[in-house]
C-alpha cells in the first residue's frame, strides 16, 4: 500500500528527538512536512531530512496533501492543533498529556483518530515488567513501586516550569502522564487516589516533587513518584508479588540513543547489556532477568495500521483520558 503522508508539527525535543526518527523508520510513512519557524531547528530539519519539506505555519497542513498530523508543541497548543487538524478530517497522534484536562481529551473524541504519544508502554523494562506480571512469574502483585525521579536543583527556564495551569506543566503532567499510564496498563483504572504534591526548589513554581498512590479494583496498589530533586534516584520498578519480585534500576536506554542520533535501524537500538537488567526473586534467591528489548519503532507502524482499518489503535483517546482523569484527582485533593 502506499506509504502515509505525515505532517509534524513542532521540532523541540520531541520532534527531533522522538517523533521524527521513528516517524522516519517506520517503512509504512514518509516525513513529508515539519511545522517550525525556528531557523536553526528548519536548518536541523533540512539537514538531516533533506527530502522533507519546511512549514513555518500550519495553514498548508490543513489544505490537505497529508494523511496523518503529529503534534509535538507545548502543552497549551496540543488541543487547539489537534481540533483543527481533526477538522481538516485527518487523524491525528498528540504528544503526552494531550490535553490539560480530561474535558478537553474528551472534546476530541468523535471524530477521526486521536493517538495519544505515550511511547513509555515500550520501554524495556516496562515491557519486562508486563510480561512477568501476565505470565505469573511474580505470582498474584500486590505492589508497583514506580519512579521517574531526576537531579536537577538549578530551574531550566521553560514552560514546562510554569504553574499556569492552562500550560500542563509540572512533574505530575511531565513524568507523571508515564507512571500512571503504565499502571494503569498494567493494573486497570484506580478506585481511589491519594497524592502529595510539592514545590521544593527555590524560586520553582510548579511542581517539581510529587508522589502518587493508587488503589486498584483488582487490590494491586501502585505507588508512583516523580521528581526533579530527588538526591537518591531510587530503583525505577519495584514490583511485589506473592511468589517473587522484580527490582530494576535505570532509565531505558532508548530516550538517550535516540538523543545521541541513533535510530531503531542501528544494531542494538533498545537493547539493555546485561550488567543492566533487573533482579527477579525472592531475599537471598534473586537472579539477574533479561530486560525485554525496547521497541519505540512498534508505535508508528501500529498507527498507521490502525488508521487503515487493520488493527486497533495502539493507545486510544480513552487511555489518556483516565490518565488525566488520575491527574486531576491527585492535584484536587492538594488544596
Amino acid at each position: 500500500m502506499d506509504t502515509l503522508r505525515v505532517a509534524l508539527i513542532g521540532y523541540g525535543t520531541g520532534g527531533a528527538v522522538f517523533h521524527a526518527p521513528l516517524i522516519s523508520a517506520a517503512p509504512e510513512l514518509e516525513l513529508a512536512a515539519v511545522v517550525t519557524a525556528d531557523p536553526d531547528r528548519r536548518a536541523s530539519v533540512r539537514s538531516r531530512y533533506p527530502d522533507t519539506e519546511i512549514l513555518d505555519r500550519t495553514d498548508p497542513v490543513w489544505a490537505g496533501g497529508y494523511d496523518l498530523v503529529v503534534v509535538t508543541t507545548p502543552n497549551r497548543s496540543h488541543v487547539s492543533l489537534a481540533r483543527a487538524a481533526l477538522d481538516a478530517g485527518l487523524p491525528v497522534v498528540v504528544d503526552k498529556p494531550v490535553a490539560p484536562t480530561a474535558a478537553e481529551a474528551r472534546s476530541l473524541a468523535g471524530g477521526p483518530l486521536v493517538v495519544p504519544f505515550h511511547n513509555r508502554r515500550w520501554d524495556g523494562d516496562f515491557r519486562t515488567v508486563a510480561r512477568l506480571c501476565s505470565s505469573g512469574a511474580l505470582g498474584r502483585v500486590l505492589r508497583f513501586e514506580s519512579r521517574f525521579t531526576r537531579w536537577r536543583p538549578q530551574i531550566k527556564p521553560g514552560w514546562k516550569e510554569t504553574a499556569d495551569p492552562a500550560a500542563a506543566g509540572g512533574v505530575l503532567y511531565d513524568l507523571g502522564s508515564h507512571l500512571i499510564d503504565q499502571a494503569i496498563t498494567l493494573f486497570g483504572p484506580p478506585s481511589s487516589v491519594h497524592a502529595e504534591i510539592d514545590v521544593r526548589r527555590p524560586d520553582a513554581e510548579a511542581a517539581d516533587d510529587a508522589f502518587v498512590a493508587l488503589t486498584h479494583a483488582n487490590g494491586v496498589r501502585s505507588h508512583l513518584w516523580m521528581s526533579a530533586i530527588s538526591a537518591d534516584l531510587g530503583p525505577r520498578f519495584r514490583v511485589l508479588g506473592d511468589r517473587a519480585a522484580y527490582t530494576s534500576y535505570g532509565l531505558d536506554g532508548q530516550e538517550a540513543q535516540l538523543r545521541d542520533g541513533r535510530t531503531p535501524d542501528d544494531p542494538g537500538f533498545g537493547v539493555t547489556p546485561p550488567e543492566a537488567y533487573g533482579l527477579l526473586g525472592t531475599p537471598g534467591r534473586t537472579q539477574p532477568h533479561p530486560t525485554e528489548h525496547g521497541r519505540y519503532q512498534d508505535f508508528y507502524p501500529a498507527v498507521a495500521a490502525a488508521i487503515r482499518g487493520e488493527a486497533p489503535p495502539p493507545v486510544t483517546l480513552d487511555d489518556a483520558v483516565a490518565g488525566l482523569e488520575v491527574i486531576e484527582t491527585a492535584l484536587g485533593r492538594v488544596l
